[in-house]
């Protein structure tokens, strides 16, 4: 029988992913969940919900994009912009 060829000549593991270089805060907008969504439309509780939020008090840094934007300005009385 014909000897095997070593088809692994490194280690095996994968090459490690290259590490971007994030700027501060660029594209980055800080959101604080501050006031409860209790007594107010089911669509404004999905709009928190959306934006990441489970818990009151909670702060999020999410990429600024105008989706964002938008689902911001449909609940401003219920989350707050820190940044």
């Amino acid at each position: 029988m014909a000897a095997k060829k070593e088809t692994q000549t490194t280690t095996g593991k994968k090459p490690a992913a290259k590490k971007t270089t994030n700027k501060a805060s660029a594209g980055k907008i800080r959101i604080h969940y501050y006031r409860s969504s209790i007594g107010f439309s089911v669509t404004q509780k999905l709009t928190v919900k959306g934006l990441g939020f489970g818990k009151l008090n909670g702060t999020r840094e999410l990429i600024d994009t105008p989706a964002l934007r938008g689902m911001i300005a449909k609940v401003p009385h219920l989350v707050r912009i820190v940044e």
